[in-house]
Parts: structure tokens; C-alpha cells; sequence
């Protein structure tokens, strides 16, 4: 089992199932969009952000993204991490056919990548923080490297988000975020200059 210190939020029973089966930690659930109309779980979730801090694990499609940003809002005042799960196609066991994006959700997700995904975020897992360290990109360098505001960037950074094993859908603000923690401006540039010669 894995002891997280934050509080994850997740969307639905089936995601919670899966993550209780190998995290010791509180689980919450959106239910899907009913968390618009549900102040006092939003209540809760800010209280948590405050104290504990929370990650917000939710699907990559755009519902999930949604829910995402929606929290994210509503927590601003705490410590609010994100964890991404990469765009996978498939469709979860128990369903009978694929989601509208055709994209697994969490609870489609294998354990290894959950966690991956949980540290990737800067969750303090067995209480010992486990953040990567800053690689203080900035704007300027995603404008310089392609990846914004040039013909192709939207493409590029369709590439990278494969690359890095994240959402494709990202803000350019959250692409910048996730960068941020996942590797270093010179790592960023290395797997740029890779993916520029594939072409």
C-alpha cells in the first residue's frame, strides 16, 4: 500500500474502488458534473487544499478536464496538485462500449501508472516528499522551442504530450505547469530537438 498525505479527488465509485486497492489515503468523489451543484463537498474539498492539500486525478477527457478546472477554481486558496493519466484508447471491463472520446479512465489505468502519475503531481507518498524539482520553463522558452504562437506548435505540443505520457488537451498554462514538474528546461529542449528530427 502506498500512504498518501494529500486528499485525491477522483470522479467516480469505480476510480475510488481501484485506487483503494493499493493507496492508504482519502478518496473522494466527484460524481461526475453533481459536484457544480454540491457546495458542501466543495466546501470540503477547499478545507482539505488548506490543511492537507489535495490532487486532483481525474479522467483526460474533456469531462474530466472540466471537472478539473472546476476544482481547481474552488480550491485556489489550499495547495491543489494535478496528476494526469496519458490518453490511452480503450474502454474500461465493466462498459460495454468505449467512451464518446474512446479514451480509459482512471479506473482503466494500471497501478504502476496511477502511481507514476501521483508522483509526476509532487504527492508526498510514505511521507517523503517525492517533487521534481523545477526546471524553470517559461513562456519564453515554449515560444522559442515551437511549442506556442508559431505555425505547428499545436501539433508539437500534441507530440510532446505523447512523448511525456499526458494529456493531449491540455491548456498551454497547465502544459506549462505539468513541464514544470516533470523535467528541466534542458531535458525539455533535448526531447524537442528529438521529436523536431522525426519529423
Amino acid at each position: 500500500m502506498y500512504k498518501i498525505k494529500e486528499a485525491i479527488i477522483v470522479e467516480g465509485v469505480y476510480d475510488k474502488i481501484k485506487l483503494s486497492g493499493f493507496i492508504d489515503g482519502v478518496i473522494l468523489t466527484t460524481h461526475g458534473f453533481a459536484v457544480y451543484t454540491n457546495p458542501d463537498f466543495i466546501a470540503t474539498i477547499k478545507k482539505l487544499a488548506e490543511e492537507t492539500g489535495i490532487v486532483i486525478l481525474t479522467d483526460s477527457d474533456s469531462a474530466g478536464m472540466r471537472i478539473r478546472n472546476f476544482i481547481k477554481q474552488h480550491a485556489a486558496s489550499g495547495t491543489v496538485l494535478h496528476a494526469y493519466v496519458p490518453d490511452i484508447k480503450g474502454k474500461e471491463r465493466r462498459k460495454q462500449k468505449m467512451s464518446s472520446e474512446g479514451l480509459l479512465g482512471v479506473e482503466g489505468m494500471t497501478e504502476a501508472v496511477i502511481i507514476k502519475a501521483l508522483r509526476d503531481a509532487g504527492c508526498t507518498i510514505d511521507d517523503k516528499a517525492e517533487q521534481k524539482q523545477s526546471g524553470a520553463i517559461t513562456k519564453t522558452d515554449m515560444y522559442m522551442l515551437g511549442l506556442s504562437g508559431g505555425a505547428g506548435s499545436r501539433e508539437l505540443r500534441a507530440k510532446l504530450s505523447h512523448e511525456i505520457g499526458i494529456p493531449a488537451k491540455l491548456s498551454a498554462n497547465m502544459l506549462l505547469d505539468v513541464l514544470n514538474r516533470l523535467v528541466t528546461a534542458d531535458e525539455l529542449k533535448e526531447i524537442i530537438n528529438k521529436l523536431k528530427k522525426e519529423k
